[in-house]
């Protein structure tokens, strides 16, 4: 539990409510092996090869669907090189596309463990860039 804390940045602490029944369905699907328990008593475990090579097809699926998304990000910014303007809005292409590709990730991130806090940050963020814009769009608008 610890190292998955370690690993997504403190974003999931999972409780052991949710980490021995997972481990528990790994081990009756053949995916993981109970190891001798240590000293104090602590369960550890082990991937099976059926684990290691699940483990591979999760993450390669993983990483399939985040091209996915990514893919999605220049149709949603293409409108930022068409047009008169075509070449100054080059210039936003790239940024409007981390922009989104951020979101999509910050979406499949939150999804597994929001606190609190971070929705505030995120929020407070998203209004913030938000309001920025819509004053800028107000600008333009009055010329």
């Amino acid at each position: 539990m610890d190292e998955i804390e370690k690993e997504t940045g403190g974003r999931w602490k999972p409780s052991p409510g949710s980490i021995y029944p997972l481990l528990a369905q790994l081990q009756n699907k053949g995916y993981t092996k109970e190891l001798p328990k240590d000293e104090v008593g602590m369960k550890h475990y082990k991937l099976t090869k059926e684990g290691e090579k699940f483990f591979e097809e999760q993450a390669k699926f993983g990483e399939r669907l985040r091209k996915k998304l990514e893919f999605l990000a220049p149709i949603l910014v293409g409108g930022f090189q068409m047009g008169i303007n075509g070449e100054k809005l080059r210039e936003i292409r790239e940024p409007a596309r981390r922009l989104v590709t951020a979101l999509l990730d910050l979406r499949l991130t939150l999804k597994e463990n929001l606190t609190t806090q971070t929705a505030r940050e995120v929020a407070q963020i998203l209004n913030d860039s938000a309001e920025k814009l819509e004053q800028i769009i107000e600008r333009i608008k009055k010329g």
